[in-house]
């Protein structure tokens, strides 16, 4: 069967490993798959469809002869990009590299998909708190027109890696047995606790992840000219993003009219019946493509207001689902070349 050569780079990691499991799972048509990552990573074997791949150490000659390279983080992306570009090769990015770059597409499919239209060789994926907020709040600017945003991030410790969750894990652990354990992953006891502090602090304060929320926002949506303010705050949660998010619309929406466009929104589903206690949560979130939201109601402080709550699993729709649907978007647009 005809289809697409894809080089996923960062194959032996988290992301990588997802990216492998959305291609499966979406049935994205391959014609050719390598798999590269650092040195060290290099001879080990993965299975993929029922066949054994071995991963290849990164180098310039990976992206020979590619179409899509889907990149799944780190500094392999400005290391490796510009060879990829130069082969022909499109690069879907899930580094921070390029996303603020004017010349990049920063694309959520469900928000902006014919930005990918304008690249010129790499695409970015947005941050994974940027795309779980940015599927919930497109339907409701497409209604009523954005105005404001306040957003309080509630992150699972996947989103540091494999570190963050073994250090739940030991933490916890120790814990419960009355043991020490020094903090190595986060700046502070994770077990237990809450940490509003993710990333290094940059100006005003704010950390680099919540400067992340607004600068890609504004990109995203193509209009700077929304008020957008984060807190981001890493919780004692394995996996999957939740996200309370107050908005403030130009014209009036009632939380029924919300909760209707949500409902009817690409890759959202609604979960809010309050009265028998329904409403998104991680653990029934986790490993599904979808961004889950609830709890919908009008802001009782001003006249033109919603309160929504946002849950999705940032390893999938926050990063490998979103980076596969954005090559799958270069398919429908027939960007590749079929071989």
């Amino acid at each position: 069967m005809a289809g697409y050569n894809v080089v996923v780079v960062g194959a032996s990691g988290a992301v990588g490993h997802e990216l492998l499991k959305v291609l499966d799972e979406r049935n994205f048509p391959l014609n050719k798959l390598r798999l590269c990552a650092t040195a060290r990573s290099a001879g080990k074997q993965i299975m993929f469809k029922d066949e054994a791949y071995i991963i290849e150490e990164t180098t310039p000659e990976s992206f020979n002869n590619m179409d899509v390279a889907l990149f799944a983080g780190g500094a392999a992306s400005l290391e490796f990009g510009p060879a990829a570009v130069e082969r022909g090769c499109v690069i879907i990015d899930n580094s921070s590299a390029y996303r603020l770059d004017p010349k990049v597409p920063l694309v959520v499919p469900e928000v902006n998909p014919e930005a990918v239209k304008n690249h010129q060789g790499i695409i970015a994926n947005p941050n994974c708190s940027t795309i779980i907020m940015m599927v919930a709040l497109k339907p409701i600017h497409d209604a009523a027109k954005i105005k404001r945003v306040v957003v309080s991030t509630y992150q699972a410790v996947s989103g540091a890696g494999q570190e963050g969750l073994e250090e739940l894990t030991e933490q916890t652990g120790a814990f419960l047995a009355g043991k020490e354990y020094t903090p190595k992953k986060f700046a502070h006891q994770i077990a237990f606790n809450l940490i509003p502090h993710i990333d290094v602090f940059q100006d005003m304060d704010y950390t680099k992840e919540e400067w992340k929320m607004v600068k890609e926002s504004h990109k995203i949506f193509n209009d700077d000219s929304i008020g957008i303010t984060a807190t981001t705050v890493r919780v004692p949660v394995f996996r999957s993003h939740s996200e309370s998010i107050n908005i403030e619309t130009e014209q009036k929406i009632s939380a029924q009219e919300a909760k209707r466009i949500l409902s009817a929104a690409p890759g959202i589903i609604v979960i809010d019946e309050p009265s028998e206690n329904k409403y998104p949560m991680p653990y029934f979130c986790s490993d599904k493509d979808e961004v889950f939201v609830g709890r919908i109601r009008e802001d009782n402080t001003i006249d033109k207001g919603l309160n929504i709550w946002v849950v999705a699993d940032q390893i999938r729709k926050g990063a490998a689902t979103n980076a596969v649907q954005i090559a799958e978007l270069l398919v429908d647009y027939g960007m590749l070349q079929e071989r």
